[in-house]
């Protein structure tokens, strides 16, 4: 097989869009969201990040090529790799975001407070990329005794509420952009069409939405493009360089951030597998030992560099195939990610299309997402997928309840984050958010428990339902889940032992399954009533 071929040039197309709405995103996030500096930003996060992409893009690159050679084949291609959207989100809400606000609770400048924030998100990939390659050698093990529907649920809770739905309201909020791309979107990927003469249906998107921002903004309307003129700073030559230091200043850290981030790791790491499962349904039979090792070895190198972000093996290898990508795509991929991340030249395309543009891709992933958790789910086993998007929608309102009391504690320059604010709210039998922000703390456990106790009580295995809810009540006492305490403009995990009253109502449930059998009778089938 070739190094390159014509449809290489199709696939890095579709790759490297992908990778450039995360790079979007990771802007968005990182200088909008957190408040990051363009230095810690361009200057680090951005090349640790080509760094991660290089190690595996051209790592899978030869792969294709030796399976080619081994297999005597000519259609051959290469596993698509870039960062994960999944862990782009959870990894800015789950440990920096949180990591940042405890700082800035505790008295530290906004400054210390970033440095806090980043390093947390580099324990974080540093942790992830631990979990991808050792896990690798065990995988196929977490995969007997955790059900799929419980592992799927959690990513089908974080796309819906975190990547879809967040980008929902933006788009409403936004709809000449936001429901036209989505639209275009709509039709492209779930109309069975294809645009004429070839064009990349995601490049179209990205370049109509950035066409109607600039549009607006040159006829006066309101728009969401920079209002500002670009600045040049942020070009230049950035070499990435091993920053072992901060990583070790973020162990600290670990005792807090590690158990409430490891099942995302777990997660990320049967979705991996799942994907070289798909490759070999089409025909590319790839090692899943080697394949996974790799791609826990690009977050790790990622993160030895600087980059919050782990890198990660994509979800839809049949469709670049079928796109006549092979090899080439990858590391056309590597070489284009790596140009725009170590020049600096990322900040124009950052200054010139908006995150808007690209939010239709970017909720079409979320639905994906979704959408596969019911698809590949067993009819019966719907039930328990449910269960486990609960709580995460349940920490995204948590989230929305959040920024409206710290919004309106700016206004009045007070803080509303206080038990008597939340009592007269439930009072008035509008919201709990007592019970919002208890489920927010660890709500990927709870999530990952509710599923897969529901699975097993639908299997009649009910003792195994029984030692899901005794982790649960571990969970609770330990301040893995459910324990919070209020900071001035946050809610805040607790890691305490307390037997409190989430700990006795799982260990009753937990009880009550294990007696289950002895109380109760099989039903009969209604045709034999």
């Amino acid at each position: 097989m070739k190094r390159f071929v014509r449809g290489d040039i199709d696939g890095f197309f579709a790759l490297g869009l992908d990778n450039l709405v995360m790079l979007i995103l990771m802007s968005n996030l990182c200088q909008g969201f957190l408040g990051f500096s363009p230095e810690l930003f361009f200057g680090t996060i951005l090349p640790a990040s080509a760094v991660g992409l290089a190690i595996g893009n051209v790592y899978y690159w030869r792969q294709a090529l030796r399976l080619a050679e081994r297999e005597n084949r000519h259609d051959v291609c290469a596993l698509p790799y870039g960062t994960s959207i999944l862990t782009i989100i959870a990894f800015v809400f789950l440990a920096m975001f949180p990591a940042q606000q405890m700082a800035l609770a505790e008295g530290l400048s906004k400054e210390e407070a970033d440095l806090v924030a980043w390093r947390a998100g580099l324990l974080a990939c540093f942790g992830s990329g631990l979990i991808e390659f050792f896990g690798s050698f065990i995988v196929y093990k977490l995969r007997d005794f955790t059900p799929r529907a419980a592992l799927l649920s959690t990513l089908a809770g974080i796309g819906f509420a975190f990547i879809a739905l967040d980008f929902v309201f933006r788009s409403y909020a936004f709809p000449l952009i936001g429901l036209t791309t989505l639209g275009l979107t709509i039709i492209v990927y779930y109309g069975g069409v294809r645009l004429k003469f070839g064009l990349p249906a995601g490049l179209v998107t990205l370049f109509l939405g950035t066409a109607i921002a600039w549009g607006l903004f040159y006829a006066g309307e309101p728009s969401v493009v920079a209002k500002t003129p670009f600045q040049t700073s942020a070009l230049g030559l950035y070499i990435p360089l091993p920053i072992v230091g901060d990583l070790w200043a973020a162990f600290e850290m670990a005792p807090r951030l590690l158990p409430v981030l490891a099942p995302l790791g777990i997660i990320h790491l049967v979705l991996s597998l799942q994907i070289i499962e798909s490759a070999d349904a089409a025909g590319d039979r790839y090692p899943a030992r080697s394949s996974l090792a790799m791609n826990g070895l690009g977050t790790v190198g990622a993160a030895l560099f600087g980059s919050p972000f782990p890198t990660s093996l994509y979800i839809g290898h049949p469709g670049w195939k079928a796109l006549g990508a092979r090899a080439g795509y990858s590391v056309l991929n590597a070489l284009f990610i790596g140009a725009v991340c170590l020049s600096g030249t990322a900040s124009i395309l950052f200054y010139f299309i908006p995150i808007e543009a690209g939010m239709a891709i970017l909720i079409w992933i979320g639905v994906s997402m979704m959408s596969q958790a019911f698809e590949v789910t067993q009819k019966k086993h719907v039930p328990a997928v449910v269960f486990g998007i609960i709580p995460v929608v349940g920490a995204y309102g948590a989230l929305i309840l959040k920024h409206g009391l710290a919004t309106a504690g700016t206004v009045a320059q007070t803080s509303f984050f206080n038990e008597t604010v939340l009592r007269v709210m439930e009072k008035s039998r509008t919201f709990f958010g007592t019970g919002a922000f208890a489920i927010e703390q660890g709500y990927v456990y709870t999530s990952l428990i509710l599923s897969a106790a529901t699975v097993f009580v639908i299997e009649k295995k009910f003792h195994y339902a029984a030692l899901w809810f005794l982790a649960a009540a571990i969970g609770s006492a330990t301040g893995l889940m459910h324990q919070y305490e209020l900071a001035f403009a946050d809610s805040v995990s607790k890691l305490d032992i307390d037997l409190n009253q989430w700990f006795w109502s799982y260990l009753t449930i937990s009880a009550l399954l294990w007696a289950t059998p002895l109380i109760t009778t099989e039903k009969q089938p209604e045709h034999l009533l």
